[in-house]
């Protein structure tokens, strides 16, 4: 082992372990070696930090990234339509506002 490197605690002799790795046997029953938000693991003594692998997660990265690309989408999208609403309605707009606004400012 190189200078600074931990190594993990082991597990003591007599902690077995599912083979998933999810529960391990106390002598009487199954107990969950992992935390309900999976963020702390049983080494068979306390409970640790869990090692997340890099890529254990693809999914949450790939749905951050298809909500931002579908966020963007609805966003072109609704600049468009609002761009050509006014290049082909603008005139009409305007005289609407005006005839309003002389309405308004009228006897």
């Amino acid at each position: 082992m190189e200078v600074g490197q931990r190594q993990a605690p082991s597990a003591p002799p007599n902690t077995r372990f599912s083979s998933d790795g999810f529960w391990w046997w106390n002598g009487a029953e199954w107990k969950p070696a992992v935390s309900p938000d999976r963020l702390w693991q049983w080494n068979g003594a306390t409970w640790v930090p869990r090692a997340v692998a890099a890529g254990s997660r693809p999914g949450a990265g790939v749905g951050v990234v298809i909500t931002i690309g579908v966020f963007a989408g609805v966003l072109v999208l609704v600049s468009l339509l609002t761009v050509v609403v006014l290049l082909t309605m603008g005139g009409q707009i305007g005289n609407l506002f005006s005839n309003v606004v002389g309405a308004l400012s009228g006897p």
